[in-house]
């Protein structure tokens, strides 16, 4: 199975099989930043080989997406229709019972009989909303280790196939669902204990994919490698994650906005609080989120990575590893 090269951290030896031996590791000192302008810059793939500028990394995730389209387009929107789709399937029964209590008149039904029935239709809707967003969990994480993938590649300039790049990152999809739901967990008591500490934690393990699919790490390993890589730029990493949740927000909000206009249309924009969870509303309202998932996952994602990569670059020397990674050792 061949693997992203170049990605090893600092105190862990590269893997890589059937290869010749590597020469020995420099000193400690070679992971020191290099002093800005003492070699050219070097892009090979999306990104130059340099501590990146907040546009870079937006413009990076954009050519990334650009450059391999069939790879991360076509996997995002397999992604969200499969979620989005199953997830209006377990939702639509409980939705019509929904609908219909709504509609009823409750001078028709005693206090006793309304409350059961709003009970007893609210409890099924819960549970099909849930079941929903286990499928958008699953689906996210492995789109985005998917991703982080390719995005790895693209650094290099490197080629990838999506039979290549499923090999590369099947090994890691279930330590990758355990890390997502553990630090899903952890950042859901910090914001019950309260909303800053949640932040707090959002951000410091912000970086635990990248890092666990990139570096073939463990869990444990991850969550360690992201708190590390954030020390110390912890507000520049929210600031980044903060500017690509509201272009995420504004571009699937500008999608969504006419599929929500035509299914009010197909209401007759009625005030009736039932019209609002017809089918075809529903419908409508599901195609247009396949759609700006499509592009706003992906997105994130790639992001996502490229912050890893800035950081690793900045605290690590990292642009050293891959400038040799992509074929340009001599420099």
């Amino acid at each position: 199975m061949s693997e992203t090269p170049g990605w090893s951290s600092p105190d862990q030896q590269p893997n890589q099989p059937n290869q010749p031996q590597q020469p020995p590791q420099p000193s400690p000192g070679y992971y020191a930043p290099p002093p800005p302008g003492a070699q050219p810059t070097i892009k090979p793939g999306v990104i130059p080989l340099r501590p990146l500028a907040v546009g870079e990394i937006v413009d990076g995730a954009i050519t990334t997406m650009r450059r391999y389209p069939k790879l991360i387009i076509g996997a995002a929107a397999v992604v969200a229709a499969i979620t989005q789709i199953l997830g209006l399937l377990v939702q639509l029964p409980f939705l019509s019972d929904l609908s219909s209590v709504v509609a009823q008149d409750p001078n028709t039904l005693t206090q006793e009989q309304l409350v059961e029935q709003l009970t007893n239709t609210l409890t099924g809707f819960i549970g099909g909303t849930l079941i929903s967003v286990v499928l958008v969990v699953i689906g996210t994480v492995f789109l985005s280790g998917f991703i982080t993938v390719i995005v790895g590649h693209a650094v290099l300039g490197k080629p990838v196939t999506f039979a290549q790049a499923w090999e590369e990152f099947k090994p890691r999809l279930l330590p990758l669902l355990g890390a997502t739901l553990l630090s899903t967990l952890v950042i859901m008591v910090g914001l019950l204990l309260c909303i800053v500490p949640g932040i707090w934690l959002w951000i410091l393990f912000a970086l635990v994919t990248p890092a666990l699919v990139l570096e073939r790490c463990g869990v444990g390993a991850a969550f360690g490698r992201s708190k590390a890589l954030v020390n110390g730029a912890w507000w520049r990493t929210f600031g980044v994650l903060l500017l690509t949740a509201v272009i995420g927000w504004v571009i699937s909000w500008i999608i969504s906005l006419p599929f929500g206009l035509m299914g009010a249309a197909s209401t007759g924009f009625s005030d009736d609080p039932g019209a609002a969870l017809s089918a075809g509303s529903l419908v409508l309202s599901t195609i247009g989120g396949i759609i700006a998932s499509t592009i706003t996952l992906p997105f994130t994602a790639a992001v996502t990575v490229l912050v890893y990569v800035d950081r690793r670059m900045r605290s690590e020397g990292m642009d050293i590893e891959l400038q040799r990674a992509a074929g340009h050792g001599g420099l």
